[in-house]
């Protein structure tokens, strides 16, 4: 096991993080910017090291600054938990280099992913159901309109190296398809320093369903089931639920399989998600995340498993204890995002919390960094924290997160906690008959 663990991150995910490495006997080293010096994680690390300004360029993107304080703290591991450099190959290549552990995936598979054209094609020769669309990379209009001809209209047409909805743009016609493939292309060049391109048959109704796997890096993987991410804005996520109310166990079973034996082959090392679009009762794969999710406290809520504690070990080569017999799935679990902003029009709203009174009682979990008189500072997102419930089945679960929601006091901040709540009574959302494009719909007629 390591001996001591630098995050490489912030707020939420930072202090889970630490709370795994404490439970494991392994010492950890905060980093943060001036603009997080009383954050929680900074405060309840055994060590903590100021990386730069506020600005995440001049601080938590800083790679030179982290590996400095790798060197300074005698760190032997980095976790980068979510967004920041947790995806970024370079990073992983410069920590081995400097004989540091990075607790991820190989840069290799963090490459061979972050590239969604090879991605579909590896995952595609490893069995696992792909979106009909283009085989590689489209290079012009007249190869778009080929692909297009052939797939079938409505087509989407998405950035390569994207990600978060950018470079993505749907044509619903032939005479649609050239501005919106050249658009897309701009995005794409703009966001991400590339405009390589593909292209994918549009479903009109899908859900968003990722699996969980973990992987030993040796030939072995499991499935830790599902989370049903359809309720999005924007291509972003807002509130996740495990398992999802639209697949049955026989499903869920059958495309875990298939997940699973593909990671194995593939000799990928830790927690990853695989994601798909599904409708009509068919899995579409979409891209790969080579990192810890999110919402990845509701498949520990349904499964008992700890994900973030499951990483460290991996990395720190103990032997993988799980096998997919061992998984028990038990009731339902829904996170919500709560942000610090406005709860219809999204707008972020930095600012100091004059006092919040998070929910508790059985079956509730916050992961969060913040507390009274905590000033959110404009320069990251604006997630406050991730409001989790448990329940024997869904509805117990629904029943248990309006009770919560309306328990929940946050001051001094607008949230979205009113937006959930009416998200919780909703009879589509009762139902479960919601799909990626049913919350933009449901904000536009609030509007």
């Amino acid at each position: 096991m390591f001996d001591k663990v630098l995050i490489a991150n912030r707020g939420e995910i930072a202090l889970r993080i630490q709370r795994a490495c404490r439970e494991l006997g392994v010492k950890t080293v905060a980093v943060h910017s001036t603009a997080d010096n009383d954050a929680m994680h900074v405060r309840l690390a055994d060590e903590s090291v100021c990386i730069g300004p506020p600005k995440p360029a001049d601080s938590y993107l800083n790679i030179p600054a982290l590996i400095a304080a790798c060197e300074i703290t005698g760190a032997d591991a980095i976790h980068p938990g979510y967004g920041f450099l947790s995806e970024n190959a370079r990073f992983a290549d410069i920590c081995s280099e400097h004989g540091i552990k990075f607790i991820g995936p190989s840069a290799e598979h963090i490459r061979l992913m972050g590239d969604k054209i090879a991605a579909k094609e590896t995952v595609k020769k490893l069995g696992i159901p792909v979106v009909p669309g283009s085989d590689g990379e489209v290079k012009t209009e007249a190869e778009a309109l080929k692909v297009a001809e052939e797939t079938g209209y409505p087509v989407l047409i998405k950035a390569a190296a994207g990600g978060g909805g950018r470079g993505m743009k749907v044509a619903a016609t032939a005479e649609a398809l050239p501005h919106a493939f050249a658009t897309a292309r701009a995005e794409s060049k703009a966001a991400f320093g590339d405009d390589a391109m593909y292209m994918e048959k549009y479903l009109g109704q899908p859900r968003h369903i990722e699996v969980q796997v973990l992987g030993d890096g040796k030939g072995h993987a499991i499935h830790l089931g599902e989370r049903d991410c359809s309720l999005q804005r924007r291509h972003q996520k807002v509130l996740e639920e495990a398992p999802s109310p639209a697949l049955n166990n026989s499903q869920r079973a059958e495309i875990g399989g298939i997940v699973s034996k593909a990671i194995a082959e593939m000799h990928y090392e830790g927690a990853g998600t695989v994601e798909f679009l599904y409708e009509n009762g068919e899995f579409f794969f979409i891209e790969m995340n080579t990192r810890v999710q999110v919402e990845h406290p509701i498949t520990e809520m349904i499964t008992g498993i700890n994900i973030v504690a499951e990483q460290i070990r991996i990395a720190a080569d103990v032997p993988m204890r799980l096998k997919q017999e061992d998984i028990r799935f038990t009731g339902h679990s829904i996170e919500c995002r709560i942000n610090a902003e406005h709860p219809t029009n999204f707008m972020p709203c930095p600012g100091r919390i004059n006092n919040i009174h998070p929910p508790g009682g059985f079956g509730v979990r916050f992961d969060s960094g913040v507390y009274s008189g905590y000033f959110i500072p404009p320069y990251y997102d604006s997630l406050i924290g991730k409001l989790i419930v448990h329940g024997l089945n869904r509805n117990e679960c629904l029943m248990r997160l309006r009770r919560s929601l309306d328990e929940f006091v946050i001051d001094g901040v607008e949230t979205t906690i009113p937006l959930f709540r009416e998200l919780a009574t909703h009879p589509e959302i009762i139902d479960g008959v919601y799909n990626i494009h049913w919350l933009e719909k449901y904000l536009d007629n609030l509007a």
